[in-house]
């Protein structure tokens, strides 16, 4: 079993959370593990490229695109290797989550692959379209509070209750292993890559691809998107110390967490090299602009990416940068939202991104 030499900190603090919380390291061996078990559930998403990109920000671009993925976003990676390590008498019990949409879609498709009831609790101001296809699957929704912070809480009193298994959508080293695919068939597909944008909300996915992609080459540089409007990760990177926010608000309700995850944020701290933030604004634009430009349909946590690309892309020195496009369910219904505040987007050279 191989382990990441992580980035070196002084941090007293990550050192007694991870005495707190145990194994504050991924393996490779479950990674790769997840890797195999995942194989004949999940596909193996496309990357796309796009000279009009590469020649605006003066790189090679690769888009990967998870909106691809079944479910429609990379949750069911992470949902589905959780699920196939519960026992068949964890099983019976059924599953319980709460979710801003995607997990929801992953768990309850995964359930029902596994023969089990799962239970979802989303925001009450989850898209229309994320609510249908998980109830599509199977599932039962209970609709509840403002954000993914209300609805987890609530859904854990369930929990309690029942004592079904709980699926977390982040802070769970199972699910953090399937996220963590992405990155070992993103270098499969592109061995050149030497910088790679994940978006952040509670940090499964960027705690998964950082320790995969540390593990193949610590070169890499992982770089973390959070919206401005919704950064807690951003603020506890910066401020070297767990940071949790009040309220948040963001287009890119995926990634809209109030607080970092108790096992993500060190993973973070110790193998993710910097986090940025991006506005609603940038992430309309980066939305419109992979509809015309990519003729993709991509939801606000997964133009999260490409938002800070166009808005950072010569703070980096990159060659070969890679973008993780986490999903495409978005409410039609925003679309007109979208356009007027991709129409307010104007950040220098990048504000012509969509129309260059």
């Amino acid at each position: 079993m191989k382990l990441i030499v992580p980035r070196k900190t002084s941090l007293c603090f990550f050192i007694r959370e991870c005495e707190e919380i145990g194994d504050c390291f991924l393996t490779e061996k479950k990674i790769y593990s997840a890797m195999n078990a995942l194989s004949p559930f999940v596909h193996r998403t496309p990357i796309f490229t796009s000279e009009t990109t590469n020649r605006i920000v003066g790189k090679k671009v690769y888009f990967k695109m998870e909106n691809q993925q079944k479910t429609g976003a990379f949750k069911i990676r992470g949902a589905t290797y959780k699920i196939m390590q519960l026992k068949r008498e964890e099983l019976k019990k059924g599953v319980i989550t709460a979710s801003a949409g995607n997990h929801a879609q992953g768990v309850a498709h995964a359930a029902k692959k596994a023969g089990t009831t799962a239970t979802i609790f989303m925001p009450v101001h989850t898209p229309h379209a994320k609510i249908d296809a998980t109830r599509n699957y199977g599932a039962k929704v209970v609709l509840t509070g403002e954000s993914f912070q209300e609805a987890y809480e609530a859904s854990l009193e369930l929990q309690k209750e029942t004592g079904a298994a709980y699926i977390h959508p982040f802070d769970d080293y199972d699910v953090m292993a399937g996220q963590g695919t992405i990155a070992l068939e993103l270098l499969r597909q592109e061995d050149r890559i030497d910088t790679i944008f994940v978006p952040i909300g509670g940090g499964g996915l960027i705690s998964g691809i950082a320790v995969a992609v540390k593990t193949i080459n610590p070169h890499i540089k992982v770089i973390g998107v959070q919206a401005n409007g919704a950064a807690p990760v951003y603020d506890s990177f910066q401020k070297k110390k767990p940071t949790n926010w009040d309220r948040v608000s963001t287009i890119a309700e995926g990634i809209a967490v109030k607080q970092p995850g108790k096992s993500t944020l060190p993973i973070i701290m110790k193998y993710v090299d910097d986090v940025v933030t991006v506005t609603d604004e940038q992430i309309a634009a980066s939305i419109l602009y992979m509809l015309e430009r990519g003729k993709t349909l991509i939801e606000g946590a997964g133009a999260a990416s490409i938002a800070a690309l166009f808005a950072y892309h010569h703070h980096f020195k990159s060659k070969h940068c890679g973008l993780i496009v986490s999903g495409g369910n978005i409410d039609l219904d925003e679309m007109s939202h979208i356009q007027k505040l991709a129409a307010m987007n104007h950040v220098g050279s990048e504000s012509i991104a969509i129309n260059s």
